[in-house]
């Protein structure tokens, strides 16, 4: 019987982390909408703003997208005038994003509003919970990279 008490806590657990996400997700693709990107594309100007260039094939596995959408997004924040594609130097075969200076503009006014909002929405958890949250979340991701067939 403790199997079955232990599933359905677990089933219980899923449904509140999905729906906690949904709700986290929801309000700060608002706030990112509101800014006239969508969510991916704010994400790759996100890395590119704070990780540097970055090659367009690793792009996709960093803010979790299928390589097949990165071309699209890369091609509409081109267009936008907010990254541009650079050759590598080394090797043809690599083309990394960069991001332009009215790119970093935009992300300088956007970025501090979108900390604070993402600051804002976990401010029911203690500076405590927050880090045992972290802790157990990493568990639980690692936990399941080790368990895939």
């Amino acid at each position: 019987m403790q199997g079955n008490q232990d599933t359905k806590q677990s089933l219980k657990l899923f449904i509140v982390l999905s729906r906690a996400f949904k709700a986290l997700n929801e309000e700060i693709n608002k706030n990112i909408q509101e800014n006239g990107l969508n969510p991916t594309e704010f994400a790759v100007l996100e890395l590119l703003y704070h990780k540097g260039d970055q090659p367009l094939q690793q792009i996709g596995g960093k803010i979790l997208l299928a390589s097949g959408s990165i071309t699209y997004v890369v091609d509409k924040l081109e267009k936008k005038g907010y990254l541009k594609r650079v050759a590598c130097p080394n090797d043809r075969r690599v083309t990394y994003a960069q991001i332009t200076g009215e790119g970093r503009s935009l992300i300088d006014g956007i970025f501090p509003d979108h900390e604070a909002r993402i600051h804002e929405l976990m401010s029911s958890l203690s500076a405590q919970e927050k880090s045992e949250s972290i802790e157990l979340l990493k568990k639980l991701g690692l936990s399941i990279k080790d368990l895939s067939y």
